[in-house]
């Protein structure tokens, strides 16, 4: 009787994860649980770039990676950061655009 629950419930359970919103409310757009798998990769990536680099604060760096387009947004001290923190995002596979959003705070 088991056997006979587990395999609809896996079914339900994935059918749930095909597509969901993203966005925007009213955007429109769906992703599959694959793209957002891609997608957090991607983020983790990143986020592992960035901690590793003595020159830039991961803290205070947002990652936000959607169907392989990141957004950097946050603070960092110098031009020189925000160049090297758009590098390393467009360097990460997978990576299709960076919209390099960081403010220079001086």
């Amino acid at each position: 009787m088991k056997t006979l629950l587990i395999a609809p419930m896996a079914a339900l359970a994935l059918a749930g994860c095909a597509g969901f919103q993203y966005g925007e409310p009213g955007a429109g757009g769906t992703r599959t649980a694959g793209q957002a798998v891609d997608d957090a990769t991607i983020g983790t990536r990143l986020k592992a770039a960035l901690a590793a680099d003595p020159e830039l604060s991961a803290l205070k760096i947002n990652v936000d990676t959607l169907q392989g387009n990141v957004k950097l947004k946050g603070q960092v001290k110098s031009m020189k950061e925000w160049r090297k923190a758009g590098e390393l995002a467009r360097s990460i596979d997978g990576v299709k655009s960076v919209d390099n959003q960081l403010v220079i705070s001086g």
